[in-house]
């Protein structure tokens, strides 16, 4: 770490299912964090660490009040959380104490963040347990939701908060919670559903019955877990999220659409047969927008106001074929008298074929008079 004025820690053991024994997690989560802080002390020239907690170091597990919404003044008694809970709270006070301790030409500053559950876009193609609720819905591992509320909030604003947190003074010294809104598991399975039942995805939107859960939580172990949460809603004020590190934060429908295409762009879920993509067909769509867009430009073109010189010419043209136009209404009257005299000269041929026809019969007349003998 020499030269290093700023460090993030970050990597705390998230398992999917709850270990035989907590010392698993607990053990590496308090001893890496503790080894972290040694070595920033001895590199001498780190002036802040910044440490990745969690909303469950503040307020969760059995026996808390669900009616107060918790802030960072608050702690979890570790004693009443599952091995991941005590983890992160454990890591996170073993923090605070090592830095107190410490002697003041070796003191660090110290700044902590404590995401609620973190969701949003991947940027590769790793798997984490974070996943697991929008990968689930996606692939219809359930038919039925279970009642499950998350105060979700978005990776992007997570690493954000980091950043503020390691940069403002008044970050220094302080916990942060980073969290947004309350959404049930149901609501994230319809935001889903709207967005992705048009490209092939089957995403369930029926809730589950607590019994049926508990009956199959009997033979599923990772049920198990679940069933303490059931129907709990746990609330947290992040006024310092956005008063003091200046964050709004996202809104959760653009949270979980985001993540769900991220999961299947990289990988992580199928693509299906009718799939768009975010941009609801990709280059296709793309290519006939740019082909409406010319047209518009053309037509906005064509309806752009005319400058002063075209207007004149525009106006010439126009008396030239009012001209042209008055000098065609004036032949018609000519021509059609041309062709009444067309006409009548088929007349004057019969009439002058008539008389003819009378002369040369008066003719022949004349002539057998002439030689008929007289009596």
């Amino acid at each position: 770490m020499k030269d290093v004025t700023y460090v993030i820690h970050v990597a705390s053991p998230f398992p999917s299912t709850a270990p035989k024994d907590e010392a698993e997690l607990v053990t590496p989560a308090v001893e890496g964090t503790q080894a972290v802080l040694k070595a920033c002390v001895t590199a001498k020239s780190v002036k802040r660490v910044v440490l990745t907690s969690s909303c469950v170091a503040v307020g969760w597990g059995a026996g808390v009040d669900l009616s107060k919404t918790f802030n960072e003044e608050d702690w979890t008694d570790p004693e009443k959380l599952d091995a991941y809970g005590k983890s992160k709270t454990l890591a996170e006070k073993a923090a605070w104490d090592y830095v107190k301790e410490l002697p003041d030409e070796d003191k660090i500053e110290l700044a902590v963040v404590n995401p609620s559950y973190v969701m949003g876009p991947v940027i590769n193609g790793s798997q984490s347990n974070s996943l697991e609720v929008v990968k689930r819905l996606l692939e219809r591992e359930m038919p039925l939701v279970p009642k499950l509320n998350f105060n979700i909030v978005d990776v992007r604003d997570v690493a954000n908060a980091h950043i503020k947190a390691m940069t403002l003074d008044d970050a220094a010294g302080k916990r942060h919670l980073v969290t947004n809104a309350n959404i049930w598991m149901k609501e994230i399975g319809q935001i889903l559903s709207k967005e992705f039942k048009s490209q092939g995805y089957n995403v369930p939107t029926t809730g589950c019955p607590n019994a049926i859960l508990w009956m199959n939580s009997c033979f599923n172990k990772n049920l198990k877990t679940l069933i303490p949460q059931l129907n709990k809603v746990y609330k947290f004020d992040n006024t310092r999220m956005k008063d003091v590190l200046g964050i709004t934060p996202k809104e959760p429908k653009e949270i979980v659409i985001d993540m769900a295409y991220s999961l299947i762009e990289n990988g992580l879920v199928k693509k299906a047969k009718k799939y768009k993509g975010p941009n609801g067909g990709g280059e296709e769509v793309a290519e006939e927008t740019k082909e409406e867009g010319e047209k518009t430009e053309e037509k906005e073109g064509e309806e752009k106001p005319k400058e002063n010189g075209d207007v004149k010419e525009e106006k010439e043209e126009e008396d030239d074929l009012k001209k042209e136009s008055e000098e065609k209404e004036e032949e018609k009257p000519e021509k059609i008298e041309d062709v009444e005299k067309e006409e009548e000269k088929p007349e004057e041929k019969e009439e002058g074929e008539t008389k003819s026809e009378e002369k040369t019969e008066e003719k022949s007349e004349e002539k057998t008079e002439e030689s008929t003998p007289a009596e």
